[in-house]
């Protein structure tokens, strides 16, 4: 009987709850601490213009855009620093993304050495399968982009009024329903990875070590894993990911419309609050597609056989033949 993937996922995130606080605080971590140049740009920028005071009274777009414009123009102290934070963030995920698949795997506890050990064992690993990603959704959504172009001066021609809005969203629509279920495919890519990790060694051999360690050997099960249980799959990961954008953007209206109210931490826990559920719902992810890994598990003796070497021939005995003795000679 198949499990509810939804379900068992959702207790899978609760079960290792530490993993997701320790990824939220990393976050605010990074944030906070890459955020200071970019605060201290825009404080200037508000600091000395008209369109700061339309801020007294709410949220106005016209002072967004300016402050983008002249972001973009000022010096790049604020972009250098918001680059580096992202390499920094990325490689923070590969070291936290793997261990929390690991605890989801094998039930270890989600500390936070635990969660790094297990991210500097794969890194490397998950390094490349993001690489091979990147390959993948380039290709596949460059063509979907490209016939999108095409499509959208075709309506812009032929279809006009709302008729046009809605065909042109759709061309859209398709775009990212399609790049949802590529990356579906590649979380369970990354969740066969670290079971690959975990599977007992058939033997202690440098045979067997690089056997773990090779991604390549993921991409079948986790294409047969998928085709198998697409539907099911795939509904959760977009039911999840539209609870978690949904969760932003209520959050993030309500605290457009509270920019005024003296009580700005009020505004700054809920709009954390709106982050918080959109990562647990990223967690929540990870653990339906987990869940369903472990019922359709890698099997060791079909991965990892290594041909046993061919015994050496055993030495033949040497017999050699005495010459006869001649007629009429005695010893």
């Amino acid at each position: 009987m198949k499990r509810s993937i939804l379900t068992n996922g959702f207790k899978l995130a609760l079960r290792h709850w530490p993993a997701l606080v320790w990824v939220y605080v990393l976050n605010l971590l990074l944030a906070r601490l890459f955020s200071v140049p970019l605060s201290s740009q825009i404080a200037a920028i508000t600091g000395n213009s008209l369109y700061s005071q339309r801020l007294a009274s709410g949220f106005d777009i016209g002072v967004l855009a300016e402050t983008i414009r002249k972001l973009g123009e000022g010096p790049g102290s604020a972009a250098s620093a918001s680059y580096f934070g992202t390499w920094l963030y990325v490689a923070i995920y590969f070291l936290i993304i793997p261990g929390t698949l690991f605890v989801y795997q094998t039930d270890a506890p989600a500390k936070l050495s635990t969660l790094l050990h297990t991210g500097l064992v794969y890194f490397w690993r998950f390094v490349r399968l993001t690489l091979v990603s990147f390959v993948v959704f380039g290709v596949v959504l460059g063509i979907l982009f490209f016939a999108q172009n095409h499509w959208a001066t075709h309506v812009d021609n032929v279809i006009l009024g709302r008729p046009g809005a809605i065909a042109w969203f759709a061309g859209y629509l398709i775009i990212g329903l399609v790049a949802a279920a590529l990356r579906v495919y590649f979380d369970l890519v990354e969740v066969y990875t670290v079971q690959l990790g975990t599977l007992p060694p058939l033997e202690d051999s440098p045979a067997q070590a690089k056997l773990h360690r090779r991604i390549r050997k993921t991409f079948l099960p986790a294409w047969r894993t998928l085709r198998g249980n697409f539907f099911r799959a795939y509904f959760v990961f977009v039911l999840l990911t539209l609870l978690g954008l949904s969760a932003v953007i209520v959050t993030a209206r309500i605290a457009m419309h509270s920019l005024a109210q003296p009580h700005t931490w009020l505004l700054f826990l809920l709009a954390q609050l709106g982050l918080f559920v959109m990562l647990f719902t990223r967690f929540w992810q990870r653990g339906a597609e987990t869940v369903l890994a472990l019922d359709y598990p890698l099997a060791a003796p079909a991965i990892l056989v290594v041909p046993p070497p061919e015994p050496e021939p055993e030495p033949q005995p040497v017999f050699v033949e005495t010459p006869a003795a001649p007629e009429g000679y005695s010893a």
